[in-house]
């Protein structure tokens, strides 16, 4: 590889990198400020305002698109937004759980990347889990079920008569 098709990948790679970055802020500050009570105040505004010269307009066909359209618009460009926003906050979600995962002792570290498996891999990982889930439950239930002094973590506790009684004396 050349060094003028070095600067020109690498002033590709810039290019959409910084595009990327501007997207990015843009989307989270659009995020941010229509996610705000103001916002929706003044698309409500718009909406009453819309509503209240439908006479003047006697109800036409371009009184109708004026608001159609605009919905419109606006609802396909956020669409990109909310995709945009949703997918930086699930990544960083999943970063996060993954930091857990590698940080904890005894863990299983194939959870640290998890969203990577295709939907068979996963539906096998959860069948698992949730065998190992079941085996616990038992393991505890059998455990309990020794030690009679020792009401079944899961078992709602039974209410003392004398309670009861006494609770209803008083009332």
């Amino acid at each position: 590889m050349n060094s003028t098709t070095k600067d020109t990948s690498h002033a590709a790679s810039s290019g959409h990198s910084t595009l990327a970055t501007h997207f990015t802020k843009f989307a989270q500050a659009t995020a941010q400020w229509t996610g705000h009570p103001i916002a929706f105040l003044l698309a409500l505004a718009v909406v009453a305002i819309w509503i209240v010269t439908g006479p003047v307009f006697n109800y036409s066909d371009t009184w109708q698109l004026v608001i159609n359209t605009g919905t419109t618009i606006i609802t396909f460009l956020m669409v990109f937004l909310i995709q945009n926003t949703q997918n930086r906050d699930i990544m960083a979600v999943q970063l996060k759980l993954s930091e857990l995962v590698l940080a904890m002792k005894g863990a299983k570290n194939q959870f640290a990347s998890i969203e990577d498996l295709d939907d068979e891999e996963l539906r096998e990982l959860h069948d698992d889990c949730r065998a190992r889930v079941e085996m616990t439950l038992k393991h505890i239930h059998q455990r309990g079920s020794h030690d009679h002094r020792k009401p079944h973590p899961t078992a709602p506790r039974a209410k003392s008569h004398r309670r009861s009684r006494a609770a209803a004396r008083k009332s």
